[in-house]
C-alpha cells in the first residue's frame, strides 16, 4: 500500500466524519466539507491504486522481458552446438575416407 492509497483512506474517513457531525449539530458547511474530503480521498485513493498497478504491470513486463532474453541465449547457444557438431561430424566423415 503506498502513501496516496493511506492518505486517501485517511481523508474519507476524517470527512465522513466531518459528514456526520455537521448534519448532527446542522452545520450545512461542515457537512459539505466533509463531502468534499471524502471525494478528495477517494480520488487519492484511486490515483495510489493506479500506480500500484503501473508498478506491478513495469515488473511483469521486465520479468517476462527477462524470460524472453534469457530464451533466446539458451536457442543461440544450443545452435552453435549444433553447428560445432555437424561441422566435426562432416570431419570426421572426411577422416575415415582418407586412404591407409
Amino acid at each position: 500500500m503506498n502513501n496516496e492509497q493511506v492518505t486517501g483512506k485517511i481523508d474519507q474517513v476524517t470527512g465522513k466524519i466531518k459528514q456526520k457531525v455537521g448534519e448532527a449539530v446542522g452545520n450545512d458547511q461542515m457537512a459539505n466539507r466533509g463531502v468534499a474530503e471524502q471525494v478528495k480521498g477517494a480520488a487519492k485513493e484511486t490515483w495510489g491504486n493506479a500506480k500500484d498497478a503501473a508498478h506491478d504491470n513495469k515488473e511483469a513486463v521486465r520479468s517476462e522481458h527477462e524470460s524472453r532474453a534469457a530464451d533466446a541465449r539458451d536457442k543461440v547457444v544450443e545452435k552453435v552446438q549444433d553447428m560445432k557438431r555437424a561441422v566435426n561430424d562432416k570431419i570426421d566423415e572426411h577422416r575415415d575416407r582418407r586412404p591407409a
